[in-house]
């Protein structure tokens, strides 16, 4: 399966209609935010309770989903279900509608719970409300993961989050 272009509007309305429970984060959550940082995929955090494992292991397949490996256009495929999502913590995956990263335990953070509790709903357009990790979590999770390229993402969002505070601090 060679992957479409990314729709990741498209992906977060399958993970909504399936009630799949997850929190936007990484590049994409940034940029809700007003981060200027591009990205090309779309990277939640999911609950890892029973029943949400048998939801999101239902959008994987809708979305024919293969694991993506490096330096590969095409995935490997691999039967994502509820007892495979279980049994791992993080996927990088391509999907019909582009690439997807579901991770269970973000760097930085104790996964789901973590990160609802400060995550903030965002119409993201025609009534698609989602959750999106506050500007302060996807700043551990990124000093978390210690890549290069992220420093630039957190000088990006540390504006934005002065730009939000009330008194400009």
């Amino acid at each position: 399966m060679s992957p479409r272009e990314f729709d990741p509007f498209g992906i977060l309305q399958l993970l909504v209609d399936h009630r799949v429970r997850f929190v936007i984060i990484g590049g994409f959550g940034a940029g809700l935010h007003g981060s200027p940082a591009l990205t090309g995929d779309l990277d939640i955090c999911y609950d890892r309770r029973a029943d949400n494992l048998d939801h999101l292991g239902a959008v994987t397949a809708a979305l024919h989903a293969t694991l993506r490996v490096a330096d590969q256009e095409e995935g490997v495929a691999f039967p994502l279900d509820a007892q495979a999502l279980r049994l791992g913590d993080s996927f990088t995956l391509w999907t019909d509608l582009g690439p997807l990263d579901i991770l269970a335990t973000p760097s930085g953070t104790a996964g789901f719970d973590d990160l609802v509790q400060g995550a903030q709903e965002f119409d993201v357009g025609e009534g698609l409300v989602v959750r999106v990790a506050s500007i302060d979590d996807i700043i551990r999770m990124k000093r978390a993961s210690g890549r290069e390229k992220d420093a630039a993402h957190i000088a990006a969002l540390q504006v934005v989050q002065q730009l939000e505070s009330p008194h400009g601090s």
